[in-house]
């Protein structure tokens, strides 16, 4: 009875974990390739480091920063954000004005999750993808959606492996046989993990080798760089920790909403 449990087990194991080495296969083939373009032509400012240490959210949270510490917005605790300036400098600026709408008010969780998916913020991603800093976002998806795979087949294994012992008596040979043939796919989906968590786990972060590199070499302001320049300190800050490292408890808490 138990190797009716058995064939599912070893199928979703085999299925996930092929699926896995191929997506570190081609995640390999584009590390191997090369950037399109050097890193050294684009620009890496505010917006760049934060997209590499956070992705799309950290960028709007910057965005939001900075706007409300100039007074363009107001974010309050109690999760909505206020244009107080409807014109934008910059293209992030005027998407961000666009999306909160006519009304110049709405919910922030809302606003963060609609403004992470705009094509402006989208393309700072696209930019350091072409330039070998940001992991392209097809891989990065890929990856993590292959891992999570692995993990749910790992699980179906032990469940699996439950049922076929609760259908089994304690001690006897087809208990020990049971344990024995599921101990392949558990071994199988726990080694692929293993390999993933080894190579493949750059692969599920916004920022590819080189741009963790970037990231190594920026870091966060010290404090004596804090006396010359607050605002462009607590900016980089921002970019690199994410609200965190805000000093104001009540701006903190309208981007936890």
């Amino acid at each position: 009875m138990w190797v009716l449990f058995l064939i599912p087990a070893c199928a979703a194991a085999a299925y996930s974990c092929l699926r896995l080495v191929q997506v570190a296969t081609r995640a390999d083939v584009l590390e191997v390739s090369g950037p399109a373009q050097p890193s050294a032509a684009v620009g890496i400012g505010l917006y760049e480091t934060a997209y590499l240490a956070g992705g799309p959210a950290r960028v709007v949270e910057l965005v939001l920063v900075l706007m409300a510490g100039r007074g363009r917005l107001h974010l309050a605790h109690t999760g909505w954000t206020t244009v107080v300036d409807p014109r934008g400098r910059t293209r992030l600026e005027r998407a961000l004005i666009e999306a909160i709408g006519p009304d110049g008010q709405c919910r922030t969780g809302p606003l963060r999750a609609e403004l992470a998916a705009h094509p402006t913020v989208l393309e700072v991603g696209e930019r350091l993808a072409r330039a070998g800093l940001a992991t392209p976002e097809p891989v990065r998806v890929g990856t993590w959606r292959a891992v999570r795979q692995v993990r749910r087949s790992l699980l179906l294994c032990l469940v699996l492996l439950t049922a076929a012992l609760a259908l089994s008596a304690p001690g006897t040979d087809d208990a020990r046989a049971a344990v024995a043939w599921f101990s392949l796919p558990l071994v199988l989906t726990c080694g692929t993990l293993l390999m993933a968590r080894v190579d493949v786990h750059a692969c599920t972060r916004f920022a590819a080798p080189a741009g963790m590199e970037v990231l190594r070499t920026a870091r966060l302001p010290r404090q004596a760089d804090r006396g010359r320049d607050q605002e462009q300190a607590l900016l980089r800050a921002v970019a690199m920790a994410g609200p965190a490292a805000l000093a104001d408890e009540r701006l903190r808490a309208a981007l936890r909403t």
